[in-house]
């Protein structure tokens, strides 16, 4: 009998009217006649090394070179960014059902040794300067002959106005700023306009260069957009590329006053686990541009992509780590375009910025408080199923139209368009049982001209007039507005900053109001030409408005 015996270990049946042959993924071991017993150790046909049969058996931790697999594993959430050191079927932090995603640190090609998370901090070493050790200083010597307003950068032109307002007076040096919103809404134009406007805003120092990065269009393609915008500066440079440590380079080169990265989740650092655009590597990249920023003082602007659930892809840590996090709305059927701020840690997140878009780009719009209103109430005296309400979003007012269309007989008991379903259904039910309405039996769609999204409650009583206007067949004459919250008694609430509103409707020609009987003390100090109608419950509001003269 010989020493050595061959045996095949195979993973599915072979045909055998086949000729037999191994497959590709089949392994041939032999026993080893010099490792010990025959039962013990096998012999590893492809190198010719002694393995034990355990290490066979547990091919999870140990390689077939018999070495064991000493890479760190993490288990990250894909919805919150959180890590672990070992599975769990729910997320410990955001309580999520199987988000737990595998990831292995990187191995180096030479010497096989761990790479480790830190890579970002090598990208950008060679832009660093050694430096002494740092050490703590005092809050007096670091405000100490700082002038806030020039602190900012300034955003010229009304369009940088608008921007500014919402980033909190302009731009931060050396902030991390990332820009989100759906396929299509605008971001990439949005940023080569601040480009310009950045460029323009560094002329009265030394070098006012700023540099695009684009990980998803060419050098040219960019240049065409920048044509039809009527951008013509020589102080911005395009370059396409998609590493991270490869554009750290060039921005050592070039010194530029300001970085932005079009997108987040194209660009990739060499090391780090996972192709472009995964958990992982959005996390170090956002890392590695946030280090940099801090250093240099540089100011580094991110896009973002969206889910389809509208939140910014990749770990929610993402938006943990930036400074600012701006959203652009918009709906495709409009040209108007909304950016506000969820995050800022360096001015309020209430602010509003309102463009248009056009051939040449965003515009700002002048007049935002009536932008939501349409052609048919400027041009006509009354219509059934409308009403005025008065919204402010951060320091803004804006005056929308709320569209309603009761309809006997449908199939479709309810639909809704920018207002929420859940707040609509609560309107309803107190129409029915307050104000005696009998609406079971019609379908009731319910629509905010212009496409915005109505989430304020001091539009419930504009909300509950349009029902009424079209469940009744009685026209709202055009120059009345609705202000106020409705409780489950059917009672008006008073809201904030009601003085603000009745003000901007005043200036609009707006000739008569109807808010909460308990907020007339509060604007009886206003001097406007207005007639004020206070209610106490929807029964007044039917009764006032809704009668024949």
């Amino acid at each position: 009998m010989s020493l050595c015996r061959n045996l095949f270990f195979q993973t599915r049946p072979i045909n055998p009217l086949l000729t037999p042959r191994i497959l590709p993924f089949q392994r041939v071991i032999s026993y080893c006649p010099t490792a010990g017993t025959s039962d013990s150790n096998l012999l590893d046909s492809d190198d010719d090394r002694c393995i034990s049969s355990n290490n066979v058996k547990r091919k999870g931790s140990y390689s077939w070179n018999g070495k064991k697999d000493k890479r760190k594993k993490t288990w990250v959430c894909n919805q919150c960014g959180a890590t672990t050191g070992q599975w769990f079927g729910i997320c410990k932090a955001c309580r999520a059902m199987n988000t737990m995603v595998e990831f292995k640190e990187a191995l180096e090609e030479n010497n096989g040794k761990v790479s480790g998370f830190k890579v970002s901090e090598a990208a950008v070493r060679s832009w660093f300067k050694e430096a002494g050790a740092s050490v703590p200083s005092s809050l007096a010597d670091v405000s100490k002959g700082m002038n806030q307003s020039e602190w900012r950068i300034t955003l010229p032109g009304l369009v940088g106005m608008e921007i500014s307002r919402v980033l909190g007076g302009g731009v931060v040096p050396g902030s991390l700023i990332l820009v989100g919103g759906d396929p299509g809404v605008g971001k990439s134009t949005l940023l080569l306009q601040i480009s310009a406007l950045l460029s323009e805003g560094f002329c009265g120092s030394n070098s006012g260069r700023i540099l695009y990065v684009s990980g998803e269009e060419s050098i040219d393609q960019i240049g065409n957009r920048a044509d039809r915008l009527n951008i013509t500066t020589a102080d911005i440079f395009l370059y396409s590329s998609t590493d991270i440590e490869d554009i750290m380079d060039n921005i050592q080169v070039l010194s530029p006053q300001a970085l932005i990265v079009d997108s987040i989740q194209t660009v990739y650092l060499r090391g780090v686990s996972g192709s472009a655009g995964s958990i992982m590597q959005v996390k170090e990249c956002t890392s590695a541009l946030l280090r940099f920023a801090k250093q240099t003082n540089i100011p580094v602007f991110l896009i973002g992509h969206v889910t389809k659930t509208g939140d910014i892809a990749g770990p929610r840590m993402l938006e943990h780590i930036v400074d600012t996090v701006l959203y652009m709305e918009g709906e495709s059927s409009t040209s108007y375009r909304l950016l506000r701020s969820v995050k800022n840690r360096f001015g309020s997140t209430d602010e509003l910025g309102v463009f248009e878009m056009s051939n040449t780009g965003l515009q700002a719009v002048l007049n935002p408080s009536e932008m939501f209103l349409s052609e048919a109430v400027s041009g006509s005296d009354i219509s059934v199923g409308l009403a005025i309400a008065v919204i402010v979003d951060g320091s803004r007012t804006f005056v929308l139209e709320i569209q309603a269309l009761c309809l006997t007989g449908s199939t479709t008991t309810k639909q809704c368009n920018g207002i929420d379903s859940a707040r609509s259904s609560l309107i309803i039910a107190v129409l029915m049982k307050q104000a005696g309405l009998k609406l079971q039996d019609n379908a009731i769609f319910l629509n905010v001209v212009s496409g915005f999204k109505m989430i304020e409650t001091a539009g419930d009583l504009a909300i509950a007039a349009a029902i009424c206007s079209s469940f009744l067949e009685f026209p709202i004459p055009n120059d009345v507005a609705f202000i106020g919250e409705i409780g489950l008694a059917g009672e008006l609430r008073t809201v904030p900053r009601l003085e603000k509103r009745i003000s901007t409707i005043s200036k609009l020609g707006y000739k008569k109001c109807v808010i909460p009987k308990s907020s007339e003390k509060q604007i009886a100090s206003l001097n406007l030409d207005i007639t004020i109608l206070g209610c106490r419950n929807l029964n007044e509001v039917i009764d006032n408005i809704f009668q024949m003269d």
